[in-house]
């Protein structure tokens, strides 16, 4: 992952954490599966990153479940579309969304996680955390409540979870 083409959001840039951070995502990451050729930056579960997300979620700004998040990413691109269309300009696109995965997840599932990077990457961004989906689900939402993939939907809860990162 190029940091020329990451464009996080301007909060994250304008944070003295942000070059800690940059190297961090571009340095720290794997394969999303063997076959790939996408590689996704890896992250530890650390006290910072589970009470970013707790805060996320108690903000209503997190999304489970793949068809769910897959649905919500289709409605943005189809609105923004809509509103480049009507504006006759092409935005720049920022980061502004964020999947979080757990460890766990098979081939197919990670095939479907590279499916939505390719369709909504330039605003999109995946991170695989060091937690299986048991550990992901149970923190956020209660004891067997299993979690393969959140989406962090806010700018503002994107940034506070990209920047629990840089430590």
């Amino acid at each position: 992952m190029p940091d020329n083409t990451l464009l996080l959001p301007k909060q994250v840039e304008a944070d003295p954490r942000y070059k800690t951070l940059l190297k961090q995502l571009i340095t720290r990451t794997e394969k999303l599966w063997a076959g790939s050729d996408v590689f996704v930056p890896v992250a530890a579960f650390t006290d910072e990153l589970k009470a970013a997300l707790v805060a996320a979620k108690e903000n209503g700004r997190i999304s489970r479940g793949v068809d769910g998040i897959e649905r919500s990413l289709g409605v943005e691109a189809r609105g923004l579309a809509l509103v480049d269309k009507k504006t006759a300009t092409k935005r720049i696109q920022r980061i502004s969304r964020l999947l979080i995965m757990s460890n766990d997840g098979a081939e197919r599932f990670y095939r479907k996680v590279e499916s939505m990077l390719r369709q909504h990457g330039e605003r999109v961004m995946a991170i695989k955390v060091a937690a299986d989906s048991t550990q992901l689900g149970g923190y956020l939402f209660g004891p067997e409540k299993a979690s393969k993939l959140l989406l962090i939907e806010h700018k503002e809860s994107v940034a506070e979870v990209l920047l629990a990162l840089a430590v």
